[in-house]
């Protein structure tokens, strides 16, 4: 086996190729994801704190690690997996690199204390970093499809309700909610997982109507309150800061409460009549040039609205609609989503910009 010195020589060189491996690991993980938070995100906060994280590992991968490389005799060159050999999307891009940098971090601050007595302690700092560097991005981005969403469609309950979500998603729509007031608990928890699934394999939103805990339990993408559910402070609390919190509100004072809880948007209306909320009276349009004036987060009309009455209501200043009965009774979802995508698409391009856009 040899004398111990020789040994121990084989140790530190071993480790020495274990730091330069994840050393190269972590900045190119790094850099990937770095390039998103520019490029795609358009994000210079993100950007910066990926650019300072590849400096600082850049300080720790000395000349003594890189002479240590032996890429010929590294067995870990030839490995590989089926899951790293495609992407189906930018989001499971950047959420592999993440982890790539996440472990490679915990790998140079286990072996890092052996080399450098400070080397650990500051890997162990930035693996946290990157932690926090998560979670905004999982916000960014969530907010970012949001703000971009233009059309809502909240579900009813139907015997077709995979298939018109589904045909709705195929015409471009990009934000939905499950609402369901009657279903016991284990077929709310099947639809929406089913649901969830769906709208992520179209890269939309998926909203849970009220149910924080099926919300949480389903990986949606946040939670829609009523007036009448959960305290806002609860469900953020539970939910983190990452996921979308909507809240529906029908007056100006509602609004303005909803804003400064932190709402991530709000539901304007019901703007008309509507069986989905029965028996109560619809707001009208004074309300939707309201918010025009006054809403500072993303907002949605809604309450009725089809595409017989959209026109009033992108008149009256409204560029974000939420529907029900339009799509979920519609006998050609598709086209339907498409005709209400193209209306919202031509007043937003003649509508000037506000701070919720």
């Amino acid at each position: 086996m040899g004398n111990p010195y020789t040994q121990n020589q084989f140790g530190q060189f071993a480790v020495l190729r274990i730091l330069d491996a994840n050393l190269d690991r972590a900045r190119e993980g790094l850099r990937v994801v770095e390039e998103w938070c520019r490029f795609g995100l358009e994000n210079a906060e993100l950007t910066q704190e990926c650019k300072s994280l590849r400096q600082e590992l850049a300080t720790w991968h000395t000349a003594e690690l890189r002479s240590a490389r032996d890429t010929p005799g590294d067995p870990g060159t030839v490995l590989t997996h089926a899951g790293e050999e495609t992407r189906a999307d930018v989001q499971q891009v950047v959420q592999a690199n993440i982890c790539r940098v996440e472990e490679a971090l915990r790998v140079l601050e286990e072996y890092g204390k052996m080399h450098h007595l400070e080397m650990g302690s500051a890997c162990k700092h930035m693996r946290y970093r990157v932690y926090i560097l998560e979670s905004k991005l999982t916000s960014f981005s969530l907010h970012q499809k949001l703000r971009r969403s233009r059309l809502y469609l909240v579900t009813s309950p139907s015997e077709k309700l995979y298939e018109q979500v589904e045909a709705a998603l195929r015409g471009g729509l990009t934000l939905v909610q499950y609402r369901d007031k009657e279903a016991n608990d284990q077929i709310r928890w099947e639809t929406a997982d089913k649901l969830c699934q769906l709208c992520h394999d179209y890269e939309a939103l998926f909203i849970v109507n009220d149910r924080v805990d099926l919300a949480i339990a389903v990986h949606a993408d946040g939670v829609h309150l009523g007036q009448q559910d959960m305290p806002f402070a609860i469900a953020r609390q539970l939910l983190g800061a990452q996921r979308l919190i909507g809240r529906s509100t029908k007056n100006s004072d509602e609004m303005q409460q909803a804003i400064q809880e932190g709402a991530d948007y709000i539901g304007v209306g019901p703007v008309y009549e509507t069986p989905t909320k029965a028996g109560r009276a619809a707001v009208g349009l004074d309300y939707v040039r309201y918010a025009v004036n006054h809403a500072t987060i993303p907002w949605f009309a809604i309450g009725g609205i089809d595409a017989n009455n959209l026109s009033e209501v992108l008149a009256a200043g409204g560029d974000r609609v939420a529907v029900v009965r339009a799509i979920m009774q519609a006998e050609q979802p598709t086209d339907i989503t498409q005709y209400l995508l193209n209306q919202l698409s031509k007043n937003t391009e003649t509508a000037p910009s506000d701070n919720t856009r």
